[in-house]
């Protein structure tokens, strides 16, 4: 299966139930008045996390995702059905956002966290609503209210405790697979790994953490070179760093310069990242050189005053297993006071204590005239939703929407533009056209 960490969807909630009009027939019931129930409520748009998902690969091909409706009000003051809610399973670490505005709408961590996405319609009333001293007997109803749509993207960052960095060939993904049940490929050439992989380690004392091997760091993957850009965001969610080192020096590369190379792209991206527990890694110590390139790289470790903190150095050899266990128990050992990955984030400061008034604020609604049409149109999302919840089909709710319109200032608007009596106005997206009497 293709790892995929980025997607981009449309979800749709479900229309509300539209209410209906109807009254009471009973033989011994004296002027019996409304009894027209309402609709039932749209289906929502929810996000559920799986763990046993660990791709975005579901929603290459399915962008589209759309709840049910709610179902018609009934005789007798009943309410219609309500829809079932749409959940749809997204992995451990996806974040959640508004396409358009890019507002984080939630950070699915846990497993079986669930995240509204697109809230359903309520349900539009019935004629038993309206009813009045002065309108005892109303022939009203509204019609269900529309579901939230919305474009959502999705961004998956790997969860894993450790995070294995460095060079391709550097040994990360031989190191993966002996030390845990991961069988990620392994060659003898760069970016053999596309794809992070993920291993779950388990030692003797029975402590055990999730490693993850994240591919295609080189020089300039800050800024786009290789495949780091695509997958930095993965190291964000790790509590420790290993940094693999190759000491072989096989392809004739000096093993600081590397390392440096690293540090400096990981800084690049987030300063953080270097705040986090790191082990440096000098893999491959069984080679014929690697024993002159350790000593000299530990000395040039040491006499570094450009960085942050002196890290741990070890040395292993993952084809002779040699270090290996030390490691991982050093590994253990860091993972046990490491702080959460969240914790390197500024600290927001705290807001001063405001005193919040009520103002009401006018409708958005803009006027404009359409040549196409030869009509005033109206737009504005409260124009919009009120006319889609107005059952046309009635004169007295058209009525009714006529008084809304006013009240929301729609009148002063048309008049203002220079809307003539006799012209059409046309409120966007629907099919809904009257004319203009001032």
């Amino acid at each position: 299966m293709a790892f995929v960490d980025q997607a981009q969807v449309e979800v749709k909630a479900g229309k509300g139930g539209d209410g209906i009009v109807s009254f009471r027939h009973e033989k011994f019931v004296a002027m019996g008045g409304p009894f027209g129930g309402d609709g039932g409520h749209g289906g929502s748009i929810i996000f559920q996390v799986d763990e046993g998902l660990r791709t975005l690969m579901d929603f290459r091909y399915n962008r589209h995702f759309k709840a049910q409706s709610g179902g018609k009000g009934g005789t007798k003051g009943m309410t219609g059905a309500s829809a079932e809610d749409k959940v749809i399973r997204v992995p451990q670490g996806t974040l959640v956002r508004d396409a358009e505005t890019g507002e984080l709408l939630g950070d699915m961590v846990e497993n079986g966290q669930r995240l509204v996405v697109a809230k359903g319609g309520r349900g539009g009333r019935g004629n038993i609503h309206f009813a009045t001293p002065k309108n005892p007997a109303p022939e009203l109803s509204e019609n269900g209210e529309p579901g939230q749509v919305r474009q959502v993207k999705l961004e998956l960052r790997v969860l894993a405790d450790v995070g294995l960095v460095g060079f391709p060939s550097a040994g990360k993904s031989t190191l993966l697979s002996v030390v845990s049940n991961a069988k990620p490929k392994i060659a003898a050439y760069h970016f053999t790994t596309l794809d992070p992989n993920i291993g779950m380690v388990r030692l003797d004392d029975q402590r055990d953490f999730v490693m993850a091997d994240l591919p295609g760091l080189i020089e300039g993957a800050s800024a786009g070179v290789g495949l780091g850009f695509n997958f930095l965001r993965h190291v964000e969610r790790t509590r420790v760093l290993l940094h693999l080192v190759d000491m072989s020096g096989i392809e004739g590369q000096d093993p600081y310069v590397q390392y440096k190379k690293i540090i400096k792209e990981l800084g690049a991206y987030d300063e953080t990242l270097l705040e986090r527990p790191q082990i440096v890694v000098a893999s491959k110590m069984d080679m014929p050189d690697s024993a002159d390139n350790f000593a000299q790289f530990q000395a040039q470790l040491a006499a570094d005053s450009g960085l942050p903190t002196q890290p741990q150095l070890m040395q292993i050899s993952a084809i002779t297993h040699a270090g290996v266990d030390e490691l991982l128990r050093a590994t253990a050992d860091l993972l046990a006071t490491a702080p959460a990955p969240e914790s390197y984030q500024p600290e927001e400061s705290e807001a001063a204590e405001q005193l919040y008034r009520f103002e009401e604020k006018p409708a958005e609604i803009q006027v404009d005239w359409d040549e196409e049409y030869h009509c005033w149109l109206v737009a504005g999302p409260e124009v919009e939703k009120l006319a889609q919840m107005t059952n046309l089909q009635r004169e007295a709710t058209i009525m009714r929407f006529s008084r809304q319109l006013r009240h929301l200032g729609v009148d002063e608007q048309l008049r203002a533009a220079g809307a003539q009596d006799g012209d059409d106005v046309r409120i966007n997206g629907s099919n809904f056209v009257f004319e203009y009497a001032d």
